[in-house]
């Protein structure tokens, strides 16, 4: 299949938005057809369900996609109290539970890296295994710009005024290779247009508190944990990745020649790694 003929199978989907209501919050999703694992995938930041264009047919080819924007990202209802790593991470969990995904994978770019560890590490052996990377980790904070703008911002009211789509049509022109779909890009735009982007700058500005939490609780993750980063990220620098993979039990790293949107840029790479992981990589990560 042709990566055009990929895009147009979770646009075709996506274009035609599906929400279910969990906890009381309008969530917004897309499927795959039954059959294989399940897998569970959470949307980047300031992306969408849509970020997954150039893969989801690929993985779809072995497992049960469920792609979530979740709370206060892409079209999903945001609810303040999640509007942090360890507060999503309960809500991954409440949300695997609503869609039947009892043993799961879980792939979480970007901010789903840090919620998707800590519901690891809140819940033993739900996890077949965890797909994480390009989300910021490290302790002390090593993020560069316009992330750590975001983080430190003293006042969101600038970034409200401004709106979101000036500043989502800026960030993404940092994807280098991947030609993004109409569907997708007005997706994202509209996703985070008014006040919403400035309203989801509110779970990385908890980085400061939140990550300093999940620097305790890595040790103590079994689930095996693939991570995936760009090399020449300059938003989250690799040195994250790496802070990772030295600290959690059971993990690989894989650095790939991207910047930072390394699931669309290096889409080919990232779907053969992820399926390939899903296929044998996990277990063995835990016997060696």
């Amino acid at each position: 299949m042709t990566t055009s003929q990929q895009s147009q199978r979770l646009s075709e989907v996506a274009a035609k938005p599906t929400f279910r209501v969990i906890d009381g919050i309008s969530i917004r999703f897309a499927e795959s057809d039954p059959g294989g694992t399940d897998a569970l995938l959470l949307s980047p930041w300031p992306e969408s369900v849509m970020a997954y264009e150039p893969t989801w047919s690929r993985l779809a080819e072995t497992a049960h996609l469920v792609a979530i924007d979740l709370p206060g990202f892409g079209r999903s209802q945001r609810k303040d109290v999640l509007m942090s790593p360890r507060a999503m991470s309960d809500f991954i969990l409440r949300a695997a539970d609503a869609f039947g995904l009892e043993h799961l994978h879980v792939v979480g770019p970007d901010i789903g890296t840090s919620a998707a560890l800590f519901a690891a590490a809140a819940q033993p052996g739900r996890f077949l295994s965890l797909v994480v990377g390009s989300g910021g980790t490290a302790v002390p904070l090593q993020l560069g710009d316009p992330l750590r703008e975001w983080v430190f911002a003293p006042d969101l009211e600038p970034y409200r005024r401004l709106g979101g789509r000036p500043i989502i049509e800026r960030v993404i022109q940092a994807i280098e290779r991947y030609a993004l779909s109409d569907a997708a890009r007005e997706d994202y735009l509209a996703s985070f247009e008014s006040d919403r982007f400035a309203e989801s700058m509110r779970y990385v500005q908890s980085y400061p508190i939140e990550l300093e939490a999940l620097r305790d609780v890595l040790p103590q993750i079994q689930t095996p944990v693939q991570i995936i980063a760009g090399l020449r990220d300059t938003v989250v620098p690799p040195v994250n990745a790496e802070y990772l993979h030295e600290r959690l039990p059971h993990s690989e790293l894989q650095l790939l020649d991207a910047a930072h949107f390394v699931w669309e840029d290096a889409a080919d790479e990232y779907s053969a790694l992820v399926k390939a992981w899903w296929a044998t990589g996990y277990k063995t990560c835990v016997t060696t």
